[in-house]
C-alpha cells in the first residue's frame, strides 16, 4: 500500500507540473479588447449625433479611443504570430525533464533520508504495546537502523545493550555486549557487563565463560562490585556455600557509607546463611569436570536434567528431605520460584507425617522468601 500511495503522489505532482506546458497560450484577451473599443467609438458617434457631447469633446474622444484601439490590435497581431508551435521542442523538452526528473528525485531522496529496510510492523501489535515501550522501541529500532549501517560504532553497541537487558533480549545484549568490548577496549565495568548479560541469559546461572568475564574485570579493578557478588554467586552454586557467603560478607564490610546495594548483597547473605542448615552440597567434582567442557547451552541444559531426574526421583521416593531441599533450592537458582513452591508443597505432603523434616523444609521456604 505504501508503495501505492507513493505512486499516485507521484503522478499528481507530475500532473500538475505538465498540465501548464500542455495548454497553449491564451490570445482571446486582445481580441477582444478591439471589440470593446470599436463599440465605444460607435457610442461616442451617437452621443455626438444625438447632442449629449459637442464636437470638440467627441474628437478628443476619438483620438483617445482610437490610440487605444491600435495598441489592442498590434497585440492581437503579436499573439497571433507566438502560436503554440512556435517553439515546441522547448515545451517537450521541459515536459520531459519534469516526468523523468520527479519520481527519481523522490525515490533518491527517500533511499538515502528513509529506511526502506526496516520490516513492518502491524498496527495491531505496535497499538497494543504499553506507551512507554512504543517509544522505546522506536528509539531501539532507529539505533538498530544505526548499527546495520555503521557496524562498527562501539558506542551504539554499549547504549543498545542495557536495554535489551531491560527488553528481556538477552542473547542480543550479549551480543551486543560484545561488540561494545571488541570495539572500545576492556576495562572493568565492560567486563562486568558480559558476564551480566551471560547470566542474564542463562536463567541465572552463572557460567564458565561469565566468571571468567567476571575474574578479567576484577584482574582490572579488585574493587569491582558486580564481579565480585556474581562470584560469591558462582560459588554458591558450585556448592562452596561457605566461600560465597565469604565473599559476600567481604564484600558488605568493604562498602562505602550509603551504598544502595548493600541491601541486596545482605538479603543474598541471609538467604544463604538460613538455607545452609542440613542442605547437601551441590554437584560433585566429577559433575563439576564434565561441565567445564560443555558450552554454555549445554551446561544449563545439563543442570536442567539434574533437576529433572531429581524431581522425578522425589516422586517415587519422597521421603528424602535432603533430596527435596535440593530440588526447591534449584528450581529458585534458575529463577522459577513457581515450581520452588510447588515442590515445597510436594515435600509438606510427602512428609507430613514427620515433623523434623517438616520443620527443615519451612525454615528453607522462609529464607528463600517462598512463602505466599
Amino acid at each position: 500500500m505504501i508503495w501505492l500511495s507513493v505512486a499516485l503522489m507521484t503522478a499528481a505532482a507530475i500532473l500538475a507540473v505538465l498540465w501548464p506546458l500542455g495548454r497553449g497560450r491564451a490570445v482571446g484577451a486582445s481580441g477582444s479588447d478591439v471589440a470593446v473599443y470599436s463599440d465605444q467609438l460607435a457610442e461616442i458617434e451617437r452621443d455626438r449625433a444625438a447632442g449629449r457631447i459637442g464636437e470638440r469633446e467627441a474628437e478628443a474622444a476619438r483620438v483617445e479611443v482610437s490610440r487605444r484601439l491600435l495598441a489592442a490590435a498590434d497585440k492581437t497581431s503579436a499573439d497571433l504570430a507566438e502560436s503554440p508551435s512556435a517553439a515546441p521542442w522547448r515545451r517537450r523538452a521541459a515536459a520531459i525533464a519534469a516526468l523523468i526528473a520527479l519520481p527519481v528525485g523522490a525515490l533518491g531522496l527517500y533511499l538515502a533520508l528513509g529506511s526502506p529496510g526496516l520490516p513492518g510492523e502491524p498496527l495491531a501489535a505496535r497499538l497494543q504495546a504499553p506507551p512507554d515501550q512504543r517509544s522505546l522501541a522506536t528509539l531501539v529500532g532507529q539505533v538498530e537502523t544505526h548499527l546495520a549501517r555503521n557496524p562498527e560504532d562501539g558506542r551504539g553497541w554499549e547504549v543498545l545493550a542495557p536495554v535489551y537487558l531491560r527488553l528481556g533480549r538477552f542473547d542480543e545484549a550479549v551480543k551486543a555486549r560484545r561488540n561494545a568490548l571488541r570495539l572500545l577496549g576492556s576495562s572493568a565495568a565492560r567486563e562486568a557487563d558480559l558476564g551480566e548479560a551471560l547470566v542474564a541469559s542463562q536463567n541465572g546461572i552463572v557460567t564458565a565463560e561469565a566468571k571468567m568475564s567476571f575474574d578479567r574485570a576484577l584482574a582490572l579493578d579488585q574493587n569491582d562490585v558486580r564481579s565480585r557478588f556474581f562470584l560469591g554467586l558462582a560459588a554458591e552454586q558450585d556448592g562452596r556455600p561457605a566461600e560465597a557467603a565469604s565473599i559476600w560478607r567481604k564484600l558488605v564490610a568493604e562498602a562505602p557509607a550509603g551504598a544502595a546495594w548493600v541491601e541486596f548483597v545482605q538479603q543474598a547473605l541471609s538467604r544463604l546463611e538460613g538455607a545452609t542448615a542440613g542442605v547437601p552440597p551441590g554437584p560433585s567434582q566429577q559433575d563439576m569436570a564434565a561441565a567445564a567442557d560443555l558450552t554454555p547451552q549445554q551446561r544449563s541444559e545439563m543442570v536442567r536434567g539434574m533437576v529433572e531426574r531429581l524431581s522425578e526421583r522425589l516422586k517415587q521416593d519422597g521421603s528424602d528431605v535432603d533430596g527435596w531441599m535440593r530440588l526447591v533450592r534449584a528450581y529458585t537458582v534458575l529463577g522459577e520460584r513457581d515450581k520452588a513452591r510447588d515442590a515445597a508443597s510436594a515435600a509438606r505432603r510427602a512428609l507430613e507425617s514427620e515433623p523434623d523434616k517438616l520443620r527443615r523444609v519451612d525454615e528453607l521456604v522462609n529464607a528463600l522468601a517462598l512463602a505466599r
